[in-house]
């Protein structure tokens, strides 16, 4: 029996304006292009595709499922500016063939920097989806499928999740397969679901690639490479941005045709059927465990944290974030902390990163920066802002003019900022 296990990640952030040394206001993000961002994807992408999986679901009477990961950020963006894709999603919920993920409110990277800012995130994100979409979370995603051996301690510890799902990474897995379940290191209660990356990307980044070999992609051939599974797997895992319908595969490519017919072809195979994450895991035991000693992520060809952490301005700009959670903290002042918390995400860093090799044109996608120097000195000049209105707060004080530091002059030296 093969599977599939449909997962689709929706999140968009909360995009920083034009900030620089000279500017002192504490409105540093951008409204306008945030709600113009949020619309176009809207019409382009969340829309149609919501609409043609509540037809797909209705067609195939309940056979045909799917899970979704949103992000809090997402839905403050969508309730404030297209509340019509919450409505969508809501009649998605209400079918009962759809499943909301766990993750972290503000898709930060705060499992690497902050344990208690990590577990805060995700309660506010779970309370958010119960809001929302009047579903628990059972399953955790952490953004960007960041996984090591370090996470399912913290999650059992949270308690509620029965599984989390990462990336199948090749040097992860060596001999295994990505297509059946395994148990975490550290771990007798939590199961993994393991993204197949290959089939994953033929749909999220080959699909309109005509220099592809099996270009192109037609509902037909990729249920027989689904059906191959049978007999080598339980689970076949596509993970994928949700952003591949209609934004990164446009329209004109076939997308939606190819996905209006994926599931009748699938389901012909007399073996095969669609389950959410949870039924997976609750339909196939655990085959061996899997230990992930160094962190994995599903970004770019090498699966590691160098989309967010590969150069010394990320490195800068993420340390010093996190060094101001105890003066953010003892300020008090909830519109500093909403602040924060909102540069934690990690499309900020991702703006950042100069890997331009394969995957370049990915990095430049939805990026609002001219260079990743233009990302990285105006997020500190923003920073450099938060960090005078904690001083401020806490002393009521105005600080010395000879202590504002300069990102225009700061130049990062062996992962330090020299100012």
């Amino acid at each position: 029996m093969a599977s599939v296990c449909f997962y689709f990640q929706v999140h968009q952030p909360n995009r920083l304006r034009t900030y620089n040394v000279f500017d002192d206001g504490s409105n540093y993000f951008d409204d306008d292009k945030n709600a113009e961002v949020c619309r176009k994807v809207a019409g382009k992408c969340y829309l149609p595709t919501n609409r043609l999986m509540l037809e797909l679901i209705e067609k195939h009477k309940g056979k045909f499922k799917i899970s979704y990961s949103i992000t809090g950020v997402l839905l403050e963006q969508l309730q404030k500016f297209t509340p019509e894709v919450i409505t969508t999603f809501r009649q998605l919920a209400d079918t009962g063939c759809v499943e909301f993920l766990g993750e972290t409110y503000y898709h930060s990277l705060s499992f690497l920097y902050s344990k208690d800012e990590f577990v805060e995130q995700i309660k506010q994100q779970t309370e958010t989806i119960k809001q929302f979409f009047g579903q628990t979370p059972r399953i955790f995603r952490n953004t960007e499928l960041i996984y090591n051996n370090d996470l399912p301690p913290v999650i059992e510890q949270i308690g509620g999740f029965d599984g989390i799902i990462t990336e199948g990474a090749d040097h992860v897995l060596g001999y295994k397969s990505p297509n059946f379940i395994y148990r975490p290191a550290n771990s007798q209660k939590l199961k993994l679901l393991l993204k197949n990356y290959r089939l994953s990307d033929d749909i999220a980044f080959r699909f309109s690639n005509r220099d592809w070999r099996d270009w192109p992609l037609t509902a037909e051939k990729f249920a027989a490479w689904v059906n191959s599974v049978n007999g080598c797997g339980y689970v076949v895992n596509l993970f994928m941005d949700y952003e591949t319908f209609g934004e990164h595969q446009w329209k004109e490519t076939g997308i939606f045709e190819f996905m209006r017919h994926l599931p009748g072809e699938i389901l012909k195979h007399p073996d095969n059927d669609f389950k959410t994450p949870s039924e997976a895991l609750r339909a196939y035991n655990a085959v061996d465990t899997i230990s992930v000693p160094r962190t994995i992520s599903w970004a770019d060809v090498e699966r590691d944290l160098s989309a967010w952490r590969g150069n010394p301005m990320q490195e800068n700009a993420l340390s010093e974030l996190y060094r101001l959670k105890d003066r953010v903290r003892q300020a008090d002042d909830p519109d500093i902390l909403a602040d924060w918390k909102k540069l934690q995400t990690s499309d900020h860093f991702y703006y950042m990163c100069t890997k331009w090799f394969s995957d370049g044109d990915v990095h430049k996608y939805f990026n609002p920066y001219n260079s990743p120097y233009d990302a990285y000195i105006n997020f500190m000049s923003v920073l450099d802002n938060l960090d005078y209105r904690c001083t401020r707060t806490a002393f009521s004080t105005q600080r010395p003019a000879s202590s504002k530091f300069c990102p225009l002059n700061a130049v990062p030296q062996g992962g330090a900022l020299v100012r």
